[in-house]
């Protein structure tokens, strides 16, 4: 996996010219991915979340960064529109999930997490000292632990705990807004969304476009 993920973090011109078989092994040795049926997949991502991964804000969608976000994550996110633990109506076009390999799912999380473009913005300035107060400290008197305890001081996130940093300022302000609606939809199975149900009910509105602002320029 070091090495797939070393290869992964090529730009898709030297990438492909680093195969020099018509496949690769990605998880097991049974299973193949060929460099054509990846690139065509990363393709199929980048026509959504841009040639960088940076996300699209603006007009009827606004879909999210998913450059530098950490492999886990990504992962599990492919494997939960997969098993209808993701709002189906959020993502229309993650219905590709469902016809993915399951060596495909480590191989796009490699490369995306390689990426790391400059952060988009998009939130309030004012907002920003506010937002990055809340995100180191809290909310005490909502009993709200600080969003660094689990998301890292620079908001990088680790494993399966999302990045934060660079995140579209109206993504993550509409997610913690409507977070019983969008995660954990597989009551048998909320998975780690269960443990951010309690901070998303008690954050107000205001707070919470504020960590949405503060997070919208944080690089990384």
């Amino acid at each position: 996996m070091k090495y797939i993920g070393l290869l992964l973090a090529m730009p898709p011109a030297i990438l492909a010219m680093a195969f020099s078989t018509k496949s690769f092994a990605a998880g097991t040795d049974t299973e193949a991915i060929s460099n054509q049926d990846l690139q065509a997949k990363i393709q199929y991502c980048q026509d959504c979340h841009g040639m960088s991964g940076q996300g699209l804000s603006g007009g009827y969608l606004t879909i999210p960064r998913i450059a530098g976000q950490t492999p886990k994550y990504i992962e599990k996110q492919l494997l939960a529109f997969n098993e209808a633990m993701r709002d189906k109506n959020s993502a229309v076009g993650m219905t590709t999930a469902h016809a993915l390999k399951p060596a495909m799912r480590p191989a796009l999380a490699a490369y995306f997490s390689s990426l790391n473009p400059e952060p988009t913005g998009g939130g309030p300035r004012d907002l920003v000292d506010t937002g990055k107060k809340i995100y180191e400290e809290g909310v005490p008197e909502a009993n709200v632990a600080a969003c660094s305890g689990c998301h890292g001081p620079e908001a990088k996130g680790k494993n399966e705990i999302p990045r934060l940093a660079g995140q579209l300022n109206s993504y993550t302000e509409k997610e913690l807004t409507d977070w019983s609606k969008v995660r954990g939809q597989n009551p048998l199975n909320e998975g780690a969304a269960a443990a951010m149900k309690q901070v998303a009910h008690s954050l107000s509105p205001s707070q919470i476009a504020a960590v949405a602002a503060y997070l919208s320029y944080l690089k990384t």
